[in-house]
């Protein structure tokens, strides 16, 4: 009796797995897609339309069109019809940034350190004006600001003012507006650098003999440099460019470049010199930007 021998079984083909690696890089590129299509429609599409606005044609019209003239004549125009109000817009929003890191700071650390078991509530409160409309709390500032409100007349009282002195339609009032408005901006993200620090390390600098001013400028101070960066720019980018407390704080002599921008796009119907102002407001900020954050020289921003 002959054994017979099987035939060897034969594997059906099966197509090699797709790598871990190369799996997990197009989830991660699936996941980006969503985010990537919301900044080409809503930034890279707008800009490209605003950079082609301010090189139209300047003796076009809404009526009969603007013709692409590559006119970068444009930007010259618009700055030298409109110096003062840029200007003026980056000394505002410097001022306002100024006073709100002051404040801020002190804000931030006093949270940070010394508010203990309310700290949650007092963030709250910071965040809170956002509750309401930018709108409605410029014009808060307008009604206590007025002319017989009880700030004007304590001024007065107190002979800070004179008794024809106002603070409606000033620089006072803008900036103050601005303050306002964009303090949560720097106080937020400078608790965030004040929190993380180890209150262990100005503890330390005490036991060496250090006073409270030296140890702050030696230890809190360098270690809370990516709040204040932060804080910063986002103060000074939106300050700069707004227009809301130039319009209902200030008068026309307070006008910001904000405010030029609107009038030639609403009521002017001058689109190329509008869009030329927007584009030298953007490169300007971008470039003070890029210069601030290099002399900074910090690398963690939060």
């Amino acid at each position: 009796m002959t054994a017979t021998a099987t035939p060897p079984q034969t594997r059906s083909a099966e197509p090699p797995a797709e790598p871990p690696r190369q799996r997990r890089r197009l989830t991660a590129y699936w996941l980006l897609l969503p985010g990537a299509l919301w900044l080409v429609v809503f930034f890279v599409i707008p800009f490209y339309s605003l950079v082609a606005t301010s090189l139209y044609d300047p003796d076009g019209s809404v009526l009969h069109g603007y013709d692409m003239t590559w006119a970068f004549s444009n930007f010259w125009h618009a700055l030298h019809d409109y110096w003062g109000p840029l200007l003026r817009s980056l000394w505002y929003g410097a001022v306002a940034t100024a006073i709100c890191l002051v404040l801020g700071y002190v804000l931030a650390y006093a949270i940070a350190f010394k508010a203990g078991r309310w700290k949650n509530l007092m963030l709250v409160l910071v965040i809170a004006p956002f509750f309401t409309s930018f709108l409605v709390r410029t014009l808060s500032w307008k009604l206590l600001l007025r002319d017989d409100g009880f700030i004007v007349n304590s001024l007065q009282f107190l002979h800070l003012i004179g008794p024809e002195g106002r603070l409606l339609a000033t620089p006072v009032a803008v900036i103050a507006g601005l303050v306002y408005n964009f303090l949560p901006f720097m106080v937020l993200p400078l608790f965030a650098s004040v929190d993380k620090i180890d209150h262990r390390l100005i503890e330390a600098s005490g036991d060496l003999y250090a006073s409270p001013v030296v140890g702050f400028f030696k230890v809190t101070w360098p270690l809370s440099l990516p709040g204040v960066v932060s804080g910063t720019l986002l103060t000074f980018i939106p300050a700069v460019g707004d227009y809301i407390n130039a319009q209902l704080l200030g008068s026309p002599k307070q006008r910001m470049i904000g405010n030029v921008i609107q009038d030639l796009f609403t009521n002017a119907n001058n689109y190329p010199a509008a869009g030329a102002l927007s584009v030298i407001l953007m490169a300007l900020i971008l470039v003070m930007v890029l210069l601030y954050v290099r002399r900074a020289g910090t690398e963690e921003l939060l």
